[in-house]
């Protein structure tokens, strides 16, 4: 297929008429759909529910000020929503990954396997994979307990995760079993997400269903979770300790059932002996850079929850996903984001977030609330903006270029441009991808392009074959075309720039945000093409 576009085809594909090309400008416009979701949390003003607008405003403007990167907050108080926004062009409709915090909901699972006896906390690991033992059984592995991966007090010097995902035979079950086991189980914590993945392997062994299967009618239904989805190993297991995306409102949800003790609409849907078991400090934990009482990670480790300071817990993932449970104050927080600092977001919600409870009488605060309203309802992480034309764009767009040899597989690129937007193609050697990108707006849709999003463990979610991006691109100057992609259903975001030495030459060079966060190279070659003699312009 041809990568090539003319202007009539350019327009039809972006939506627009042939009079010419508009990107909206605001969040509203983006053509996102309602949500469809039933069983939304009630809201309510914050006062009335004896919190200060002023100091749930302070909150948005720290983690602002201090470039914590968020893309959503929820803050619930005695069951109702007082605060809530999107960062655009995130979106309360939609999914967002939420690494470890992913390990909580696996945790639930177990405790409601517990409750219809289909197993025990001190069940040995090794009875339920009799054939993927290895061929002498250690002591300590002998002996490591359904509770033990539970409070990621295995044994192990070190998370199983790696060789698991190394398996020459994509069986992680038997690369788990196969590690050493160091220590006495249960005398030695370490972070261990492999530990999980054996949870959620347990859970599907004794139901016939993968986790996600088996949370949909006795979790995810009766709280008007919808949507839910959650990668798979090779074997279709689901991962257990990553991969599941849910809602904003959805991991709020979550910690409202906690806090509610297991019981949503009178009903109970979860022990309170395992809520109470779960959430308890099981064992001493280890993390964070801090001494102990200003460290959350030294609280103490739960069943997949971590413990907090100011006697509260939580379920967190990497780079800032949170389901923050405050017992005392009747407080939910949820948090989605990208940061490099999860700690500092822990200390903004204990700065400003938990001194908002009041013991008097709620009084309202007509003038804050407004304010709070106006700020929560336009939170935007604004795209790079510099210039929005150049001489370039005429001479280049349209032009297909062959780019050289490279580790991508990438054949072919086009950059074709419209009065506020254009279009990204590549071929690679699965087929032909693209994005739409607006200028100096975001532009949501879908790519097929193979190389992203980017992800830390390369596990599928099932039938998943597009990745849903918001898009801009602005030019840095006249030859070079940045454009920025984020991956709206995950925590990151690349960064495309595409630089002309002149019309017949194209460099591509790409770096993710977690390079930009750790001051790392990103791993992906730096492409090199010339234009291909049969290329058009858009102006043909």
């Amino acid at each position: 297929m041809s990568l090539n576009l003319n202007r009539r085809a350019f327009l039809r594909q972006l939506g627009f008429g042939a009079a010419g090309l508009t990107i909206a400008t605001n969040v509203t416009s983006l053509g996102w759909a309602a949500p469809t979701r039933s069983l939304k949390l009630p809201r309510s003003l914050p006062e009335v529910q004896g919190l200060s607008a002023s100091r749930l405003l302070n909150f948005v403007q720290a983690v602002e000020s201090n470039k914590l990167n968020l893309h959503s907050m929820m803050v619930v108080r005695h069951g109702q929503v007082v605060a809530e926004g999107w960062w655009a062009p995130y979106a309360p409709q939609l999914k967002h990954t939420l690494y470890s915090l992913s390990k909580s909901f696996t945790s639930t699972a177990v405790g409601m396997t517990v409750a219809e006896g289909k197993l025990t906390v001190d069940d040995k690991v090794v009875k339920f994979f009799p054939s993927e033992l290895p061929a002498t059984v250690s002591e300590n592995l002998a002996a490591m307990r359904v509770k033990d991966l539970l409070t990621m007090s295995t044994g192990h010097d070190k998370d199983t995760t790696g060789p698991m995902l190394a398996a020459d035979d994509k069986n992680w079950i038997k690369a788990f079993l196969a590690q050493p086991v160091e220590h006495q189980p249960g005398t030695h914590f370490v972070y261990n997400s492999g530990a999980t993945y054996m949870l959620s392997a347990i859970v599907q062994k004794l139901t016939g269903q993968t986790v996600l299967a088996y949370l949909k009618p006795r979790l995810f239904d009766p709280l008007g979770i919808e949507g839910a989805d959650w990668e798979v190993d090779p074997k279709g297991i689901n991962t257990g300790g990553w991969g599941l995306r849910l809602r904003t409102e959805d991991i709020a949800k979550f910690g409202q059932l906690y806090l509610q003790k297991g019981m949503w609409n009178g009903k109970r849907l979860l022990p309170e002996s395992w809520v109470a078991d779960a959430t308890k400090k099981q064992v001493q934990s280890a993390g964070g850079k801090r001494k102990a009482e200003e460290n959350d990670w030294l609280q103490g480790y739960g069943y997949q929850f971590w413990r907090c300071r100011h006697d509260a817990y939580r379920g967190d993932g990497a780079f800032g996903q949170y389901c923050i449970v405050i017992p005392k104050e009747d407080m939910v927080v949820a948090i989605t984001s990208e940061t490099g600092d999860m700690q500092a977001i822990l200390d903004e919600v204990w700065n400003h977030i938990l001194p908002t409870t009041q013991s008097t009488t709620p009084s309202s605060d007509k003038i804050a609330q407004d304010a709070l309203k106006r700020k929560l309802t336009t939170l935007a992480l604004a795209p790079p903006v510099m210039q929005s034309i150049s001489p370039m764009a005429v001479q280049v767009s349209g032009k297909t270029y062959a780019i050289e040899d490279n580790s991508l597989k990438v054949k072919l690129v086009s950059l074709s441009f419209g009065k506020d937007g254009c279009i990204f193609k590549v071929q690679d050697d699965t087929g032909d991808h693209q994005v739409t990108c607006g200028i100096n707006r975001w532009v949501e849709g879908d790519t097929t392009f193979s190389t992203i999003p980017l992800k830390l463990v390369a596990t599928p979610v099932p039938g998943e074959t597009k990745t849903r991006v918001a898009a801009s691109g602005t030019w840095s100057d006249p030859n070079t075309f940045v454009m920025t992609w984020r991956f709206i259903e995950t925590a990151h975001y690349d960064t495309i720039t595409c630089h002309y030495g002149d019309k017949e030459s194209v460099d591509v060079s790409f770096q993710n945000s977690l390079s930009k966060l750790n001051g790392t190279k990103d791993q992906r070659p730096a492409l090199h093409g010339k234009a291909r003699p049969e290329s058009v312009s858009q102006k043909e």
